[in-house]
């Protein structure tokens, strides 16, 4: 599921906080490192399991409405559409997820009341009501209404994360690029898979893992040569009055176009100044993207 758009965020992050803080461990940052990696991964699963668990709580209501006293005819036989969506009960009895779930003791049920008040949204918004006027529908119908409801209820919901920052600190700058994963994983979902419908993994694979390591320490290990490189393209600026985040990720952005070669240059520089764009000042991005340029051209020519 940890793509490198992600890995290099999180390296901007702990080079940033290595900096900041006193104590300065290299081995103690790759921890960090992987630790925040793997709270995104769990950041992942648990937002999957979120739409389980509306599911879940959208039969409960039907139960109890049907042992009111004064159940009306809608209460007794109500529309079953929504639980019995199969994309959503495919989801909920993934083994990945439930493996998840059953090792982290985690579920939407212990905020009842952000599920309800979800769950009330969705009820009143023009999807849901189209979807439950369908006399049938299919897998793929299904599937598709519940990347409807996610993209809409889901992305983008200030109440949902407010919540998710106030259980985990980690996720205060994950969920809009996790968002992504979680559409992308719906996308995926095939009914002849069933309860083995493969989730993402934390890593693609090994050499992510690899790249995530290595990248982290060629920043540190190697702060010196980058930090003379940013000061001699920066001679028009007074280099401590430079943004500190625009300079850590300049750093990082030079330790992998200077030890990543398989990785082209235009793919580093673009990544680096989005990520300057939406994580510095204003103007990082423009100023991220010429420095970058300027030292790219001179290594370069060093080269020849």
């Amino acid at each position: 599921m940890i793509n490198r758009a992600l890995i290099r965020l999180k390296i901007v992050q702990i080079v940033y906080a290595y900096y900041q803080n006193g104590n300065k461990n290299l081995d103690a940052a790759e921890k960090e490192l992987l630790f925040s990696i793997s709270k995104a991964y769990d950041l992942y699963n648990y937002l999957l399991l979120l739409m389980a668990n509306l599911t879940d709580y959208a039969s409960k209501r039907i139960e109890n409405a049907k042992l009111k006293k004064l159940a009306t005819e809608e209460d007794l036989h109500p529309n079953m559409r929504f639980v019995e969506n199969k994309f959503a009960q495919q989801l909920q009895v993934n083994t990945m997820l439930n493996e998840y779930a059953s090792r982290q003791k985690r579920t939407w049920f212990d905020h009842e009341d952000f599920l309800k008040q979800l769950f009330e949204k969705i009820q009143s918004s023009d999807i849901y009501k189209v979807y439950m006027a369908l006399p049938s529908s299919t897998y793929t119908e299904d599937r598709e209404f519940w990347r409807k409801l996610y993209k809409t209820f889901v992305y983008g919901n200030a109440d949902l994360d407010n919540l998710l920052e106030e259980m985990s600190l980690y996720w205060n700058d994950d969920k809009e690029i996790v968002d992504s994963f979680v559409l992308k994983t719906i996308n995926r979902f095939e009914e002849t898979n069933g309860a083995e419908q493969p989730l993402l993994p934390e890593f693609k694979d090994e050499e992510d893992r690899t790249f995530a390591i290595r990248l982290l320490r060629r920043t540190i290990l190697n702060c010196e040569d980058y930090r003379r490189l940013i000061s001699e393209n920066t001679r028009n600026w007074d280099f401590n009055r430079v943004a500190f985040m625009d300079v850590v990720i300049m750093q990082v952005a030079l330790a992998e176009i200077m030890s990543f070669s398989n990785i082209p240059i235009s793919v580093s520089l673009n990544e680096y100044v989005e990520i300057a764009k939406y994580y510095s000042t204003p103007k990082s991005g423009a100023f991220v993207n010429g420095t970058l340029d300027g030292i790219v051209k001179k290594l370069k020519l060093t080269k020849k």
